[in-house]
């Protein structure tokens, strides 16, 4: 059985990662990544073949960028997508393309709509959908955004480190990092601090006493499984964070992210998860928030990865 699916960066690669460690051994799985995309392929070159597909635009980027990448994308889709059994799209306008190049080649469809998304779908999920086979909903209130979903529940990286508390505070806001929340951490006078920075320039920190600093790690789980709290933007580190390495959490919605989800998904989410949310970009109320979250450990779910992966190897084999 051959199983495309795109690992589209960010929280997209982390659900292709989820649903790729309980297929792996059970099925032929070819990814799609985004170009230049060196994380996701990290992330996922370990569980099959990985094919470079351009993605039309990232956050916040304009719209011509879109149109101009979606030509291309698709272009790319119809010469690399090939012959497989299902193809599954994590979300991100990079799953587009090489979804309804599948489909106009008669391939089933699994459209995964994000775990951090309440109050209006993705883009994405919600214009596969209408093409869609499955749309996967990993939370029951999704019901109200996609109503023709089906509830399969988050879908969670499997742990690969030890977890363990070392006493540092993890923070980290993805691909493209968090300015602002940085430089409120900054003005906590906090020591004991491992922060990673993404696109946002590492060395604005680097005279951080008692900070250790990157922009990007591949493995960046094994600094969430020793981390004492970890402090993130609204994206699916919040759900590993919590779900995976049952660490307390903050979730600190980025203001500057209009396209995605927003405030009151975060609100959600956070009282879903049972982990904090603030935001307030204050570092006295940021300090108050790190002292009470400390002691709040996250709530337990089903397996959604799990019960996905059976699903598909059931129906599709």
């Amino acid at each position: 059985m051959r199983i495309g699916i795109t690992a589209s960066g960010g929280g997209h690669t982390g659900y292709a990662v989820s649903l790729a460690q309980r297929l792996v051994g059970e099925a032929e799985m070819i990814f799609y990544v985004p170009e230049g995309d060196v994380w996701s392929r990290s992330k996922v070159e370990r569980y099959g073949d990985v094919i470079e597909i351009r993605k039309a635009r990232g956050p916040n980027e304009s719209f011509l960028k879109l149109l101009t990448g979606m030509t291309k994308a698709f272009i790319q889709s119809m010469r690399r997508v090939g012959d497989i059994d299902v193809f599954v799209s994590t979300g991100s306008n990079h799953s587009v393309p090489p979804a309804i190049i599948s489909k106009i080649k008669g391939t089933p469809i699994i459209n995964i709509e994000s775990s951090v998304r309440f109050t209006r779908p993705s883009s994405s999920a919600k214009y596969l959908s209408y093409i869609s086979d499955l749309t996967v909903l990993q939370w029951e209130e999704q019901k109200k955004i996609l109503p023709k979903g089906v509830f399969f529940g988050p879908l969670y990286e499997k742990p690969e480190y030890e977890i363990r508390d070392e006493g540092f505070i993890m923070v980290t806001a993805g691909t493209y990092g968090f300015k602002e929340l940085f430089d409120v951490i900054a003005r906590t006078g906090l020591e004991n601090i491992v922060l990673q920075t993404g696109r946002v320039d590492k060395n604005l920190y680097k005279n951080m006493r008692g900070w250790i600093i990157f922009d990007f790690d591949p493995e960046i789980n094994r600094w969430i499984a020793r981390a004492s709290l970890v402090i993130s933007h609204l994206g699916k580190t919040v759900i590993d964070a919590a779900l995976t390495y049952k660490k307390p959490v903050i979730i600190v919605p980025n203001p500057e992210w209009r396209l995605t989800a927003g405030a009151e998904d975060g609100r959600i989410l956070a009282e879903k998860l049972g982990v904090c949310y603030e935001d307030r970009l204050d570092p006295k109320i940021m300090l108050e928030r790190i002292e009470e979250c400390r002691k709040i450990k996250p709530k337990n779910f089903d397996d959604g990865a799990e019960k996905l992966a059976k699903y598909i190897l059931e129906r599709f084999s």
